[in-house]
């Protein structure tokens, strides 16, 4: 029978590792996995590389075979005829009210009807659910017709509260928050707030949106960026010269018998640029409550 090791025998066992096979060492990666991650790099920053060197060119070095694959001396004169034709000043306003409305709206609405779902006991909890995840499933196009004679009929064509209404709901957001909710927040906590007097919405705004920071972070980042770069339903309901958010400006640029491809690829990069710098501003904190979620998860 072999005797039991002492913790001595096992400091030495675990000493002969190699220190990133010990409990808490840093893991290494190779020169395989740098180079796979340098690849992807690589094609990942492509198409933003591409915009901007086809913004700093002019339209006729674009349309020559091959194509330019270096900066031009163009960029900063494309860059101010792109804004100034396309009012992207007025844009940028207009998509940071919507996107932001959007986000905060979803976000907030999203996280109680989560908790809802995934702590609250009702009658038809499942059911409704499923209801919630079956619009998941139907394509955004099929509600066009209907949704603008709605806004038709409100008179709401060229104004930016036509395209933040229909945004300020979320099925995505709700089974988002409802999946991390259901392991993020302990039954036990909840429980405890009950057992001092606390009311539905004393829980909400003391437990779960406490609980559930990471994850609206997370959320907020997503539905910003997809309301910052909607362009089919803006599109449809704004014009260039009323109250246009970025993406129908930008579209704007391309008029004419032969589109400016550098002046469109300007207008692209300026509105791409907002998103670079929240993303720069607030990734940390965003890829933490992603790994974050992982962990509790």
């Amino acid at each position: 029978m072999t005797p039991p090791e002492t913790p001595i025998v096992k400091e030495q066992k675990r000493s002969r590792l190699p220190k990133s096979a010990r409990a808490g060492g840093t893991l290494h990666g190779g020169p395989l996995a740098y180079a796979i991650l340098a690849v992807f790099m690589i094609v990942s920053l492509f198409p933003l590389v591409w915009t901007a060197i086809a913004a700093s060119r002019d339209n006729q070095r674009l349309a020559e075979t091959p194509p330019p694959f270096w900066f031009g001396s163009n960029l900063f004169k494309n860059l101010e005829i792109a804004w100034n034709d396309a009012n992207l000043g007025e844009a940028f306003l207009n998509t940071t009210i919507v996107a932001g409305t959007s986000a905060v709206t979803i976000v907030v609405l999203s996280t109680i009807a989560g908790f809802a779902f995934a702590k609250l006991r009702f009658k038809g909890r499942n059911a409704l659910m499923l209801v919630v995840i079956g619009t998941m499933m139907i394509p955004p196009q099929l509600s066009i017709i209907p949704l603008y004679m709605m806004v038709a009929k409100l008179d709401w064509t060229d104004q930016l509260q036509a395209v933040i209404f229909p945004s300020l709901v979320s099925a995505f957001g709700v089974f988002f928050m409802r999946q991390y909710l259901l392991q993020a927040l302990p039954d036990e906590v909840i429980e405890a707030a009950r057992v001092d007097g606390a009311s539905s919405w004393r829980v909400v705004w003391h437990v779960v949106f406490p609980a559930a920071r990471p994850a609206m972070a997370v959320l907020g980042m997503l539905m910003f960026v997809q309301a910052w770069n909607d362009f089919l339903w803006p599109f449809l309901v704004l014009t260039q010269t009323g109250n246009p958010t970025v993406q129908v400006a930008v579209a704007g640029l391309g008029r004419g018998y032969t589109p400016d491809q550098s002046l469109i690829m300007a207008g692209a990069l300026l509105g791409t640029l907002p998103l670079l710098l929240v993303f720069a501003i607030f990734g940390k904190q965003i890829v933490g409550g992603i790994m974050q979620g992982a962990v509790k998860g």
